[in-house]
């Protein structure tokens, strides 16, 4: 049995609550993250997923539900040296590479940040040592050390942003959307980059991305999401076979392949929300089609959900 490294609970994200403008960005979502896995996380624009990944690490207050990390609850109350603790384990990398990156500081300043404030070096000299085992540790020179941000292509950016997360030696990592801002060139590079990272640290990731040929390149499971909800989770190989939810299904329809024959009788499937008649108090939740394969559905959809899987297996 996997190890589970981080549980999430019933986890809700409300913004603007109690006022008629109120956004459920995440709405009551469990799932959980094993040990050296990745879990993609994939759904279209503002349905929830980077509100996920910054909840889970605390750059939002959750609005309800729990975040347990090795078995301790992430919003619960903490001392600062807890938070110290826990913020060296966990960290993440941004979307936007030119964003996330402080244009005033120095590549070196910018990496031995969190070296500093974990008290991770001796001296300046192993201060420095670090920062160049660093970047060349993501495929950049000790040379671009004394550099500013802007003298960086977006590639090399994000690849700074992975040594910064690096830096601290963390367990588990959140990619929000690390490669959605990266030429497609580029895109394979870093992805690549991440799983060697992983396979050498052990690492844990998050990875939260709406590019699903390369979510099923990197991910060990997907949790697919809509509107703040989580409506299908799967193992990658099973997911992309066997898609249960309609919204899953209307996803992966939308795939473009470099295949002009497969491409011009390709049918796009659309998604109608208004497919799901559920009745007021109907239990409504993720219900296990297969070992390890979960849908959100109503007991009627269940039977009917089941009866296509097995059907098209």
């Amino acid at each position: 049995m996997a190890e589970k490294l981080l549980e999430v609970k019933n986890l809700k994200q409300y913004f603007n609550i109690g006022k008629p403008k109120e956004v459920r960005a995440v709405d009551d979502i469990s799932f959980d993250i094993y040990k050296g896995e990745t879990l993609g996380l994939v759904g279209e624009s503002g349905c929830g997923k980077s509100t996920t990944g910054r909840t889970l690490i605390r750059l939002y207050n959750a609005t309800g539900g729990e975040v347990l990390y090795n078995g301790v609850n992430v919003h619960g109350k903490k001392s600062g040296k807890e938070l110290k603790e826990f913020n060296q384990k966990m960290q993440m990398i941004f979307q936007d590479p030119y964003a996330s990156l402080n244009p005033r500081m120095k590549i070196s300043d910018i990496i031995a940040e969190g070296i500093d404030i974990h008290g991770l070096a001796k001296s300046p000299k192993e201060r420095l040592e670090k920062v160049h085992k660093l970047l060349e540790t993501v495929g950049l020179n000790k040379e671009h050390a004394n550099r500013y941000p802007h003298e960086f292509s977006g590639g090399q950016r994000q690849r700074i942003g992975i040594a910064r997360a690096l830096a601290v030696e963390p367990e588990f990592i959140i990619a929000d959307e690390p490669i959605s801002a990266l030429d497609v060139s580029i895109q394979a590079q870093v992805v690549n980059l991440l799983k060697k990272l992983q396979k050498e640290r052990g690492l844990t990731y998050l990875f939260i991305a709406h590019d699903l040929s390369m979510v099923k390149y990197i991910s060990d499971r997907i949790g697919v999401m809509y509107f703040g909800k989580l409506v299908e989770l799967a193992s990658a190989d099973d997911l992309y076979r066997n898609p249960v939810h309609p919204y899953t299904q209307s996803l992966l329809s939308a795939i473009p392949l470099p295949d002009p024959e497969y491409e011009r009788t390709r049918k796009r499937q659309a998604y109608h929300p208004d497919v799901h008649q559920y009745e007021d108090g109907e239990d409504v939740r993720m219900r296990e089609i297969s070992p390890g394969h979960f849908v959100n559905c109503s007991e009627k959809e269940f039977e009917q959900y089941k009866a296509n899987y097995n059907h098209n297996k």
